[in-house]
């Protein structure tokens, strides 16, 4: 199976600031079959993207629900990367 995944990731809060940017839509190829190669493609861009491997607690959705490193990814997904947040 060659076919690229279309993917839209989210960004948010100061994950969001860091990168500069709230969204973008990515053809992933196919042996990102994950979040965690997700990541790591992501992480390989350098720079800010370097946050993603860094960041302690980092949270990840599919489609609006709570996902894990480990939860596939499919073509049309929309993931959503969640840094550590404080509030009270």
């Amino acid at each position: 199976m060659n076919e690229v995944t279309m993917l839209k990731v989210l960004y948010f809060a100061s994950l969001r600031e860091r990168l500069g940017r709230s969204s973008e839509e990515l053809a992933l190829p196919a042996e990102v079959a994950d979040i965690a190669g997700l990541r790591d493609f992501l992480v390989a861009r350098g720079g800010p993207w370097e946050n993603l491997a860094t960041l302690r607690n980092l949270r990840f959705a599919v489609n609006q629900e709570m996902a894990r490193l480990d939860s596939p990814l499919r073509a049309g997904d929309e993931v959503a990367f969640f840094p550590p947040v404080t509030g009270g």
